[in-house]
């Protein structure tokens, strides 16, 4: 059974797409922590990320590091953090977190945007890619 974010990467379930390759997809999580959360996920499903075969592991990183870069030019933060928790969905995904205060890293606290605020924000970063 494909995982949710299966569906997104084929298109059944709409996202935010920040950036795909041939192995990997980002999009804005729609739960966000803080304004530019990412999600970076391979195409490939894997429940865990350490279950990953080396050349996926090592791609999703450089993905995600990409992915950060821009996030970093179209949202003013102090940094980038990252995170792999994974209890939520059953399919390896890196959180990237746009950080101004620790508490943005939690996942207790979370922030609400509009569609036309998502679009905007996607369109934003995309460009600095």
């Amino acid at each position: 059974m494909s995982t949710l974010f299966t569906k997104i990467i084929k298109g059944e379930i709409p996202s935010y797409k920040i950036a795909e390759d041939d192995n990997y997809y980002a999009f804005l999580d729609i739960n966000p922590n803080a304004r530019g959360h990412t999600l970076c996920i391979p195409k490939k499903e894997e429940d865990k990320i350490f279950d990953l075969d080396e050349d996926t592991y090592q791609g999703l990183m450089a993905f995600s590091r990409k992915v950060a870069i821009a996030l970093k030019k179209s949202v003013p933060c102090k940094r980038i953090g990252i995170a792999v928790v994974g209890l939520e969905v059953p399919h390896v995904h890196v959180h990237l977190i746009p950080l101004n205060k620790m508490s943005e890293m939690t996942f207790q606290e979370k922030i609400s945007m509009s569609n036309d605020e998502f679009t905007a924000l996607a369109s934003d970063i995309r460009s600095n890619l």
